[in-house]
This record gives C-alpha cells, sequence and structure tokens, in this order.
C-alpha cells in the first residue's frame, strides 16, 4: 500500500510540474549591428512581460515563460533566418518576440516562422512592404508602419518652415521604404527634395556620400538609417566638412548614443519616433525606470506589450500550443473587454482564467487592424543640450 501511494505521489508531483513547465519564447532582436545600443532596453523590456506574467502563477496552472535570445544582426538576413530556424527546432520555441529590422523580419517570417506556424510579434519593423506579406495570420507589429511615419515627418518640417531637404537612406527595406513615404507625403505637402541617394551601413568613410548629397543645394539633411552604424558615419562626415549643420532623423537614429557620439552639433536636429503620452505610457516608463530600463528609449514600450500580447494569448488558448496562441492573439489585444494596462498582467490573466475577455491597452494603446498593425502614435523630438527632448506628439 505505501509502495502505491508512494507511486501516486510522485506521479502527481511529476504532472504538476509537467503542467508547470516552463514555455520558451523567442527574443530576436540584432544584439550586434547597427541598433545595437537600443536592442538591449527593447529585451529587457519584453522579458518584464514575460516575467510579470510568470511571477503571478496564474499563467496557463502556474507555468513561467523562459525566454531564449537570438541575434538578427539587423542586416544580415540569412544569420536571422539561421538564428530563427535554432530557436524553433532545436529549442522549441512556440512564439517569437522579434524580429527588430524590416528586411530580417521579412526574411524570418517568410522563411522561418510562417511555413512553422510561429507568431512573430516585431516591436520595431516598420516597411510598409511588410503590410503586404503572404503571413497566414502569423505576423503582427506593434510599430506602426512608416507608411504613417513618412507623413508625420513631411508635417513636422512644414510646421517648421523647412521646405527643402536632401534625403539619404541606409539601403534596405526599411530606408527604402520610409524614403519613399516621405517623398510622397513631403511632394504632396509642397516639399522639394533636391536629393535622394541611398548609403550603405558599415564604411569607415561617407564623404563621397556626403559630398554628393551637399552638391545638390540644400541647407537640411534627412538621414533615415542607424544610430549605430552608417547614419551616424554620415552625420559626422557632414559635419567634419562643413557640408550640413542642419539634421532631419527618423526612428531608426533616435537613441542616446547618437549624441554621445557626435556631442554638441547634433544640437537641434529634429526628427520623429513612435511613441505616446497615453496613461498607459506613464505607467510603463515608471516601471521601466524600476526595472533599469530606459524609459522613454525607442520601442522599449512596444516591445513590453509584444510580450505581455504573448502572454495573454497564451491564456486565452489555454495552451502554449503554436497555433493556439496565434488564434487569440486578435483576441486579447482588441475590444471589447476589460482594458489592461501596464503592470496589470496578472489581471488579465485572471480575467481569461475565468472566461472572461479583455481588451490589452498597454504601454502603446495597442490595438491592431485586420491584419495584425497598429496605427500608433508618434513623437516629434529634437536634440538639446544633448539629448532627445519631445516637443510634441501626434
Amino acid at each position: 500500500m505505501k509502495k502505491i501511494l508512494l507511486t501516486t505521489t510522485l506521479l502527481a508531483s511529476m504532472a504538476t510540474t509537467a503542467m508547470a513547465a516552463d514555455i520558451k519564447v523567442g527574443v530576436i532582436l540584432g544584439y550586434t549591428g547597427p541598433i545595437e545600443s537600443l536592442t538591449p532596453d527593447m529585451a529587457a523590456s519584453a522579458e518584464l512581460a514575460f516575467k510579470e506574467a510568470s511571477d503571478s502563477g496564474l499563467l496557463l496552472g502556474g507555468s513561467k515563460i523562459a525566454p531564449i535570445r537570438a541575434d538578427s544582426t539587423c542586416v544580415d538576413s540569412a544569420a536571422a533566418t539561421a538564428a530563427a530556424e535554432r530557436l524553433i527546432s532545436s529549442d522549441g520555441i512556440v512564439a517569437i518576440m522579434g524580429a527588430d529590422c524590416s528586411g530580417v523580419t521579412g526574411a524570418v517570417a517568410n522563411n522561418v516562422a510562417v511555413p512553422n506556424g510561429v507568431i512573430m510579434i516585431s516591436p520595431s519593423a516598420t516597411s510598409p512592404g511588410l503590410s503586404s506579406i503572404k503571413d497566414n495570420g502569423f505576423f503582427f507589429r506593434t510599430a506602426p508602419s512608416d507608411a504613417r511615419q513618412g507623413e508625420v515627418l513631411a508635417d513636422v518640417l512644414k510646421s517648421r518652415g523647412i521646405m527643402e531637404v536632401a534625403v539619404t537612406f541606409t539601403n534596405n527595406d526599411y530606408g527604402k521604404g520610409l524614403a519613399d513615404s516621405f517623398a510622397t507625403a513631403f511632394n504632396a505637402a509642397g516639399g522639394k527634395i533636391s536629393i535622394t541617394a541611398a548609403h550603405e551601413d558599415g564604411k569607415a568613410d561617407y564623404s563621397a556620400e556626403v559630398g554628393a548629397l551637399s552638391a545638390a543645394g540644400s541647407k537640411h539633411l534627412a538621414v533615415f538609417g542607424y544610430l549605430d552604424q552608417g547614419g551616424k558615419g554620415i552625420i559626422q562626415a557632414s559635419l567634419d566638412s562643413g557640408a550640413f549643420d542642419k539634421f532631419v532623423l527618423a526612428d531608426g537614429m533616435i537613441g542616446e548614443s547618437l549624441p554621445n557620439a557626435i556631442g554638441k552639433d547634433l544640437n537641434g536636429a529634429i526628427g520623429t519616433v513612435p511613441g505616446g503620452a497615453s496613461d498607459g505610457a506613464a505607467t510603463y516608463q515608471t516601471m521601466a525606470s524600476k526595472a533599469g530600463i530606459k524609459k522613454d528609449g525607442p520601442y522599449v514600450g512596444e516591445s513590453y506589450d509584444a510580450g505581455a500580447l504573448i502572454a495573454l494569448a497564451m491564456q486565452a488558448a489555454g495552451s502554449a500550443d503554436r497555433a493556439a496562441i496565434q488564434s487569440k492573439i486578435m483576441m486579447v489585444a482588441n475590444a471589447p473587454g476589460v482594458k489592461i494596462m501596464p503592470g496589470e498582467i496578472a489581471k488579465g490573466l485572471k480575467i481569461l482564467k475565468d472566461g472572461g475577455d479583455i481588451d490589452y491597452v498597454g504601454a502603446t494603446s495597442v490595438e491592431f487592424n485586420s491584419i495584425g498593425e497598429v496605427l500608433g502614435s508618434f513623437k516629434e523630438v529634437e536634440v538639446k543640450n544633448g539629448k532627445f527632448e519631445t516637443v510634441k506628439v501626434f
């Protein structure tokens, strides 16, 4: 009898352990490459949401999410694809938070995630081209498309009386998409683009590119690139040669490392980056500060929201099965339901466990359209005294 009881107890213990097993989720971001100064806070932000869900004890009978990081490099699609394949085939992840840059995000979605039925929620891939990929409902993004950012940036320049610019963009999906979106909006607003030219990342010398841009005669240079790579190189070469000292920046150029690297000569530069001033954003910033995350860093709120949505979709599905998670993302992200703000993941898990419905609002006022994208809001920023400061929210 004792042996039977012992065996029964052991089996029950094993069953409980199995129910509460770690659920592996991939966090694919460019930990090396042209935005490497941004991604540590993005990853930490998503992992903050995972920890919140895990620590609640409410996720799928006490399960915990185990994030597994992989390097997208931001620019090397083959490396990003290989990293995603390892996460799926070797690590057994059930979902992906990421990727980050648009080109590698499209490669991972098309070549790995969608064919394997694994959802991706990108916090920062903004190329308009991603709106039309054949994702079978497995690709989402909490960052708004650059189709919108181009319009906002054009409005910012018009409001400041800047009606002529030279444009340089990083030669990839992100840069091309944003340059095209901006050109359409700026021309419609009566603006003039004197020259549009691509630049390659990873070069030691950008004097030739800057010389060609300067020859077009504009006083302002719009740089649609990356703050830790070619975009920074273009600005430094412009300042060194005296070609430009007035800069217009977009999201890939917004981050502490740029003014830190360039110094006081960057004061006065203006730009746009996704972000808002909602109650949810304020709550998240307080949480991020306590966790040692740069509270107003680019795409950190979007990363927290991506992580939260993955956890909440699991609970809504009652399973960590890949297809089950996908089937509930839209439900937990959109109305109707009880609104869930940052720091309220446990509340959302409890409501879902009891059979209720939620509407995750989060740090960035998430609401997906029919293809899993957000309209989002943007901040107009300006470098003042060596730091990016918010001027206005759109």
